[in-house]
């Protein structure tokens, strides 16, 4: 297994496409990470690390769910497998891409650049500087691996179910350091949970905005299914959070949703809220939209850019430059979407010349 995928994996990110795609990340990465630590633009860094975010949601989203399908089977899986493979094989993308974070620490997280803003055993034990980059290591490459295997077809039920408790255990440190420590002072139990949600929904998204004329209608209708469970999950682990914080009298939690909402970021929520939750819920309850290409690719733009959103308001508060930081973010997000379409473009052909 070790020589099948170390050859399938040379063959394809030899391909031009995926080649292109590789470089594309690389080059913008080092050419943001120079101008955000040699000049005074932290605000870049910042950017770079909201539009990671936003991005990396569905290729991780899509190795979770390929391994999944690995364990469940189903129609579904197989249908979108043309699609989640792609996704998931982009992983070491996904890695590369987080290296101007873990090079650019102290300018964006406030811990980082003072220890002090947080406990003494927190800053020695967890909020530490290696730590962090440690914890970060092992769950890319471990996503990596995963990604590549399975989006090679090449994993099996065991190192799925050991990739899921692999998953399960690095995502809820790895969301909490990537994104919710950018306020040490707000903590959240649920905050991982409600991040692999989000993924999956934002895999399930690029799936339905992607469904061919192969898709059967009962295969979309599984996939209408699975999006209508993870929009409600994502809404309710928010939701309940909110309520914890409020009304359990937690001042500091509080805090943290009181600078969400002043000025245009209740705006901001209220139209995450309308255009990624609602609009596509009530859609997904017709079957007959739930059974259609066009009305699923509908909902999948409508999520996707509620995946948007909601980034938005969860981190941009936290900026000081929130301007110059929402304009990298814009031009990364852009820039890594067009490296991702070269990137999986190139593993397709592979796929497609194997399978020959």
């Amino acid at each position: 297994m070790i020589a099948a995928l170390r050859n399938q994996t040379l063959s394809a990110f030899a391909s031009p496409h995926a080649a292109a795609g590789l470089a594309l990340v690389s080059l913008t990465a080092a050419l943001v990470l120079m101008a955000g630590r040699l000049g005074p633009h932290p605000s870049l860094l910042q950017g770079w690390l909201l539009a990671f975010a936003i991005w990396s949601c569905a290729p991780v989203g899509s190795v979770t769910l390929l391994l999944i399908h690995r364990l469940t089977g189903g129609r579904w899986g197989v249908v979108a497998g043309a699609i989640l493979r792609p996704l998931a094989a982009t992983m070491p993308l996904v890695a590369i891409a987080f290296v101007p974070v873990l090079a650019g620490l102290t300018y964006i997280y406030p811990w980082a650049a003072d220890a002090s803003q947080i406990k003494p055993d927190i800053a020695r034990w967890y909020l530490d500087q290696p730590w962090f980059v440690l914890r970060a290591v092992i769950a890319l490459i471990g996503w990596s691996v995963l990604g590549v295997t399975f989006a090679l077809g090449l994993g099996g039920r065991l190192l799925a179910a050991l990739g899921l408790a692999f998953y399960g255990f690095t995502i809820s440190m790895v969301a909490v350091d990537w994104f919710l420590s950018l306020e040490p002072h707000y903590v959240s139990t649920a905050f991982g949970s409600m991040i692999a949600i989000q993924q999956l929904l934002a895999a399930l998204a690029v799936v339905a905005v992607l469904a061919t004329t192969n898709f059967e209608r009962r295969a979309l209708s599984d996939i209408a299914s699975l999006l209508i469970a993870t929009v409600l999950g994502v809404v309710y682990l928010e939701y309940m959070t909110y309520v914890v914080a409020w009304y359990g009298d937690l001042p500091e939690k509080a805090e943290w949703f009181l600078r969400r909402s002043k000025d245009a970021w209740v705006g901001v929520l209220l139209v995450t809220f309308v255009a990624g939750a609602v609009l596509p819920f009530s859609m997904l309850l017709f079957e007959g939209l739930r059974r259609s290409r066009s009305g699923l690719r509908i909902v999948g733009l409508l999520l996707l850019f509620g995946t948007v959103m909601h980034f938005v308001w969860l981190m941009m508060p936290a900026f000081s430059a929130q301007a110059p930081a929402a304009l990298t973010a814009l031009g990364t997000l852009l820039t890594l979407t067009i490296a991702s379409v070269l990137f999986g473009q190139g593993i397709a052909s592979v796929e497609v010349h194997h399978a020959e």
